[in-house]
């Protein structure tokens, strides 16, 4: 039986040297960094159109929304969207007056949700 020789391992910078060798031919190419910025801008606004779309005031949807903006301030805006036109009433800050008559009692719940009852209702 012959005796076991241990075998040198390769040399580690050899092998380092030649696979960032590989690496290094990539990235010279200024192409290449050009197509990373574009893939990046494109990631960009495909978040600005999600944003877009799941926004209330989209101007796409021909939902109905109703939006609140500093409640029971006396500058208080309410804004109302209705399929394509949009309305805006602000608040004077000044009590109303006028003519008119009691429509119905308002309570507001223990939840916080508000339940109206007309004037003539049993």
């Amino acid at each position: 039986m012959s005796p076991l020789v241990p075998v040198p391992p390769k040399s580690s910078k050899r092998f380092a040297r030649s696979r960032l060798h590989i690496l290094d031919e990539d990235d010279d190419d200024p192409v290449l960094s050009t197509i990373n910025l574009i893939d990046v801008f494109l990631v960009v606004i495909g978040m600005l159109l999600i944003a877009v779309i799941n926004n209330p005031m989209n101007p796409f949807a021909n939902d109905k929304v109703t939006i609140i903006r500093n409640e029971g301030k006396p500058d208080m805006e309410i804004i109302t969207k209705d399929g394509q036109k949009v309305t805006r009433f602000k608040a004077s800050g000044a009590s109303g007056e006028g003519d008119g008559e009691k429509a119905g009692t308002a309570y507001r719940m223990k939840d916080g949700t508000m339940v109206y009852v007309p004037a003539g209702a049993p």
